[in-house]
This record gives C-alpha cells, sequence and structure tokens, in this order.
C-alpha cells in the first residue's frame, strides 16, 4: 500500500488538504514554515509528522501555487527556513527541490 502523504477530504478539516496522520494542514505546516521553524521545531511540536509527508506537502503547495500564494517569497521560493541540504539527503530526488523543500538556514552575519 502506498501512502498518499498529502489528503483532501470534504469531510475533513473542512476540505483543506491536511498530512496523512495528522490534523495539521498544508497550510499550518506552511505557516509554521514562514514562522521560522525548522524540521527539528516542526517534527518536536507534532511527532506524527514523518520527513517524507512535510517534503510532500510542500511540493504539494508548490503544485497549487494559487492555493497558497501568499507562502511564496517574489523568487519563487517557499517562506521560512525549509530543509536544509544534510536533511534532505534521504529524500527521493523528486522532492529535493530548490527553494521549495530545500532552503536550508540563512547563514548568520
Amino acid at each position: 500500500m502506498t501512502i498518499k502523504w498529502v489528503k483532501a477530504d470534504p469531510l475533513v478539516m473542512n476540505g483543506e488538504p491536511f498530512c496523512y496522520g495528522s490534523r495539521l494542514t498544508v497550510r499550518q505546516l506552511l505557516e509554521l514554515r514562514r514562522s521560522g521553524y525548522g524540521l527539528a521545531e516542526i517534527l518536536t511540536d507534532h511527532p506524527e509528522l514523518r520527513l517524507l509527508g512535510i517534503a510532500v506537502a510542500y511540493r504539494y503547495a508548490a503544485e497549487h501555487r494559487e492555493r497558497y500564494a501568499e507562502f511564496f517569497e517574489a523568487d519563487g521560493s517557499l517562506a521560512g527556513p525549509g530543509l536544509t541540504e544534510a536533511e534532505a539527503a534521504g529524500l527521493p530526488p523528486d522532492l529535493q527541490i530548490p527553494g521549495v523543500v530545500v532552503k536550508g538556514v540563512p547563514a548568520a552575519t
């Protein structure tokens, strides 16, 4: 059985796409990211999530930009830190999307 990491069901969460195995919508996940939450913080606060599921949710947002436009920067990347290259290393290549899934943490100056 293949898990569908992002689901949309009109009877669940008012039809808002959500992350498999959680009550966290894609929109809520993007809000956390935009607020500066990194992978470790998201997984600590939502242990039911998985790295793969988070990456798929980010890709889902990129594929549905019209629905999530407020979460995208002018350069087309998702707002917030995203995953570092090290965190994304174990993901399938089709999920290692620069600027969307893989963005990393800004370097300290």
